[in-house]
């Protein structure tokens, strides 16, 4: 057992909403730096990071270059050394140093001098935000180029510009990594992000946050019906070789999961479907965001863009949703400079990170009750009655007797929260205090009956 409260970006108490916040943020403030991409050392440092300072069970593997796995080869490895471009009176216009952003992902090592018309063709940025740094790659076609705000391009006077790229693209190999926690059953809940983005905080780097944190906290309870598994592979080409790896055991095991992307930001949150679109992840993704944020926003499947379109794909059809806070491509920030460390917050991500929690306990906590009693039970002799009436205690009487009027042995726990409209984390401590009082006993287990 991982022990949690020793490592130093981990909080001490995982029921402080500030601390975890605070703490996520910090550890995004360390990762933010470095140069990641679909392969390569930025890749590897941000992975041993987070073994070093917060899961030492993570598990990194390496899959050689041209390795095949389904429909796609594994490409060359991209390294950077430096990049940057000269102007005609000898200072750096653009340098890689100040931004990793500024270098087009997978660009080819180059040496030249160009003229400024010859030089914008391999330019990139956006007019509509002349101040920000846009995001470009190029995985699987050779060519090179530099990423600027606008209004640095078009300021750039005429004459010759050195180019340089002292990069290298060789045969190498892809990194990801995971961990499975055992739990009390075989069965899995899966939770994947990625981890392939250069400098972007809340689309690249509060998935992996929180669900590095998510880990952690599993990790600290006493004990688990589930098992856990993490996988932070490289977008898209990541997912195909890890699915490509353990797709049989993953259909066997997965019961549900959660795609985790875009959770930083303190706006409003949105929801993914999986392509089946009622899966069990689904439905308590939409039960927690509903009961947190009732102007969450509803995306469909044909809105996919991230790791859901492996994990659900024909063939595959994980039951994996995806819940975030503004969804990637549809927040102003996204894929530019301006996805920075200002724009995820502490608020922001302990509010995820509260709402995966909140969606691992409706699957850790879900069991079938019967009750104990013929027709309507008293409650006041067993001290269940409020001595106080005001509407607050009405609100806990209706919810009590509505809880005890669908325990029929059949419905399981969720499924009467979703019926009575009551957030989860409020029904499953009413069911206990009524285990307690001998009014429910267990009927069975939500894998015995088939929930």
């Amino acid at each position: 057992m991982i022990p949690v409260n020793d490592i130093g970006y981990l909080p001490a108490d995982w029921n402080d909403q500030t601390q975890i916040g605070e703490q996520l943020h910090r550890l995004l403030t360390l990762l933010f730096p470095l140069n990641r991409s679909l392969t390569g050392e930025g890749v590897r440092q941000t992975l041993a990071l987070l073994r070093e300072h917060c899961l030492p069970e993570l598990q990194i593997h390496e899959v050689a270059s041209g390795s095949q796995f389904f429909d796609w080869t594994v490409p060359d490895e991209w390294n950077v050394r430096a990049a940057y471009i000269k102007g005609p009176d000898g200072h750096k216009v653009v340098d890689f140093k100040d931004n990793n952003l500024h270098l087009v992902g997978y660009s080819e090592p180059v040496r030249c001098t160009l003229s400024l018309a010859e030089l914008q063709a391999h330019l990139y940025s956006l007019p509509e935000l002349p101040d920000a740094i846009p995001y470009v790659t190029s995985y699987y076609q050779r060519r090179w180029g530099f990423c600027l705000p606008h209004k640095v391009r078009e300021a750039l006077p005429e004459g010759h510009y050195e180019v340089v790229i002292d990069a290298t693209l060789q045969p190498g190999s892809l990194t990801y990594a995971d961990w499975v926690l055992p739990g009390e059953s075989e069965q899995e809940i899966l939770l994947s992000s990625y981890i392939c983005h250069p400098s972007m905080a809340n689309n690249e780097l509060s998935g992996p946050g929180v669900g590095i944190f998510l880990m952690a906290w599993l990790a600290s309870l006493p004990r688990r019906r589930y098992s856990y598994r993490l996988m932070l592979v490289p977008e898209t080409l990541g997912a195909i070789v890890y699915l490509s790896r353990h797709l049989d055991h993953l259909k066997r095991h997965t019961v549900a999961g959660f795609n985790l992307t875009c959770m930083g930001d303190e706006r409003c949150y949105s929801f993914l479907p999986s392509r089946q679109e009622n899966s069990l992840a689904d439905r308590i993704a939409r039960h927690v965001l509903g009961h947190t944020d009732p102007d969450y926003r509803v995306y469909s499947y044909l809105d996919r863009g991230s790791n859901e379109r492996q994990l659900c794909a024909p063939g595959i059809d994980l039951p994996i949703t995806t819940m975030m806070r503004s969804k990637y491509g549809c927040y102003g920030e996204y894929h530019t400079s301006l996805d920075d460390l200002s724009l995820v917050t502490p608020v922001g991500l302990a509010g995820s990170f509260l709402a995966l929690r909140r969606a691992i306990e409706c699957l850790e906590w879900n069991e079938c009750y019967q009750v104990t009693v013929l027709g309507e039970p008293q409650l006041g002799k067993r001290g269940l009655y409020p001595n106080l009436s005001t509407r607050d205690s009405g609100v806990q009487v209706r919810d009590m007797m509505n809880l005890l009027a669908y325990s029929d042995g059949h419905l399981t726990l969720f499924e009467i929260a979703e019926i009575i409209d009551v957030p989860f984390w409020r029904v499953a401590p009413i069911a206990r205090s009524l285990v307690d009082a001998g009014l429910l006993r267990r009927h069975s287990s939500v894998s015995e009956h088939g929930h």
